[in-house]
Formats: C-alpha cells, sequence, structure tokens
C-alpha cells in the first residue's frame, strides 16, 4: 500500500505529547496531544517533535503535513510545571523542575552552567529546527490559544490556518526572557511587519485571528475549528496532489533564499533545477493538460 511507512510509524512511535495520523492519501496530520494540559510543552515534547518530523520528512509516501492541536487550544507554549530553569541546581528538590537527564550544575562556575544550558536550549531549537528542515510543506492549523513557545512552533511552518477564535501571543517577555526558539529569528524574515512584530514582542499583548489575517501572519481564517480542519485538509490534498519534485524544490528553494542573496538564490537555482527538470513530472504535467486529465505523479 502507499502509505506502509507512515501507517506503521503511526502505531509504532511511542507517542506522549502527540499523535499522528493519515487523514488522505499523501497527507500527514501531527496532532499536538496533550489536551487537558492546553498542549504545554513539556519535556518530552522536544524530543517527540524533532523525532517525528525528522521521521516523517524521511517517508517518500507523505507529501504534505498538517499540524493541528487536540482540546480547546492549540498551545499554551512552554510547560513551566516542568521545564529546567536556569536557576534550578538539579538537587533544589523540587521534583517539578528536576530533569534527570540533566547534569548536575551545583558547584559548576558561571560558564560551565551557561555551556550546560546553551546545549539545552539548541536541544529544543532542533526541534522546531525539524519542522523547517522537513521536505515536504507543513500547514499549522491553530484554533484557540497560540502563546509563547506555540508561536515558535508555527513560525516554523510554511502555511499558517487560523480559527476564527485563535489569537496569538509572544509571551515570552512577561516571564523574563526572550523568545530563544524560533520566533524572534523568524518572524523577522517576512512573517510579521517589523513595528508590529516588535511591539507584541516588547508588550507581549495578544493579537486576534482577525487581526494576524489582515498582516498576513494567517492567510485564512474558518469560522470555527471544524470548518478549519475541514479546510486545512483540502489545502492538503492540493498540496499532494503536485508534483512532488516540483513542491519539495519550491520549499527548499524559498528556505534558501531567505538566508542567502538574491544572486546567490538564482545561481543556486539554476544548478538546482539542472538536475530537477529532468524529472518524468514535467512531461507529464504536459501530457495530462493535453489529454486533459489530472496528472498522476509518481511518489518520490
Amino acid at each position: 500500500s502507499m502509505t506502509t511507512d507512515l501507517d506503521s510509524f503511526c502505531s509504532s512511535y511511542p507517542f506522549r505529547t502527540m499523535l499522528v495520523r493519515a487523514p488522505a492519501e499523501g497527507v500527514a496530520e501531527v496532532v499536538l496531544n496533550r489536551p487537558l494540559q492546553l498542549n504545554a510543552m513539556n519535556r518530552h515534547f522536544w524530543t517527540e517533535c524533532r523525532e517525528v518530523f525528522c521521521a516523517l520528512g524521511n517517508m517518500h509516501d507523505v507529501r504534505v503535513i498538517i499540524l493541528s492541536a487536540a482540546g480547546k487550544h492549540f498551545s499554551a507554549g512552554l510547560d513551566l510545571r516542568d521545564a529546567f530553569l536556569p536557576g534550578d541546581t538539579g538537587d533544589s528538590g523540587s521534583g517539578a523542575t528536576q530533569q534527570p537527564q540533566q547534569p548536575q550544575l551545583a558547584g559548576k562556575d558561571a560558564a560551565r552552567r551557561a555551556l550546560h544550558l546553551r546545549q539545552h536550549i539548541m536541544s529544543y531549537q532542533a526541534a522546531f529546527d525539524a519542522i523547517e528542515n522537513a521536505p515536504q510543506p507543513v500547514v499549522a492549523a491553530i484554533h484557540g490559544a497560540c502563546v509563547g513557545g506555540g508561536v515558535d512552533l508555527v513560525s516554523a511552518c510554511d502555511v499558517r490556518w487560523a480559527s476564527s477564535d485563535a489569537f496569538f501571543c509572544i509571551k515570552e517577555v512577561d516571564v523574563g526572557l526572550a523568545a530563544d526558539v524560533g520566533t524572534l529569528q523568524r518572524c523577522s524574515k517576512g512573517l510579521l511587519p517589523g513595528s508590529l512584530f516588535r511591539e507584541l514582542v516588547y508588550t507581549g499583548r495578544q493579537m486576534l485571528a482577525a487581526e494576524a489575517l489582515r498582516v498576513g501572519f494567517v492567510s485564512n481564517v474558518e469560522q470555527d475549528s471544524a470548518a478549519l480542519h475541514e479546510a486545512v485538509l483540502r489545502l492538503a490534498c492540493t498540496i499532494a496532489a503536485k508534483s512532488p519534485v516540483a513542491v519539495v524544490g519550491s520549499k527548499h528553494i524559498l528556505l534558501h533564499a531567505r538566508d542567502h542573496s538574491v544572486t546567490d538564490s538564482l545561481l543556486y537555482e539554476a544548478t538546482w533545477n539542472s538536475a530537477m527538470l529532468q524529472c518524468d513530472d514535467v512531461v507529464e504535467a504536459g501530457r495530462a493538460a493535453v489529454e486533459r486529465r489530472p496528472p498522476i505523479f509518481a511518489r518520490l
């Protein structure tokens, strides 16, 4: 069957904070699945997010990924009851913030403590890098609260659609830190207009769905969660029907262009397409147009 890789992954991976399902051919849906905790990001989430998106990225039967969330809200961000905090030496006796995998920092100097903490932060960053680095486009379906780490998460996605009750909040300033898992980096690359973006960062205020749509942070707002998920699945199916060579190539080139000059990116694209133009998909697209039928593209 076409979805063997995906199906076996769905049934075999030991999910703790997410689940993965296959709502349509060529489509994988990753669902944040701690609804009672408002999908707050605990210590297990970071490893799981990285592993899940790395695994999906390697599946040739997956042509597009939907990211959604169970329960009333998309995500409340970092789970502060289950986070390693800089002041926590690991021997404070507070089981809530004690991470077994965190080395004992007691007695270490500032530099050594900082290096440990830096590694820790980088492991969190890697979770959302895995979303951006998945070859397939990732479409976020956001309902309810999308706060703190939730904004970092959706800023690593290709497309953001929301329900009318969604709101966004770059909350880190109210917790006494600068956002450190992607919001400040990715949103400054054209996801939000400069003045508004900085205002949201410095105040931690809410941006409702209507404002997010007006400024282009999301590109569609549906009435409610049910309508949103229906619309996002239709969008995903549209993308899944396209040439995977064209779609994967487009995402790859877009990300390259974001971080390079126009000149460098054009040169890189010329090299990329010198290989990718030699695919059957170009022939099939032309033939399908002549024969007035939908094209059928082979999986990668």
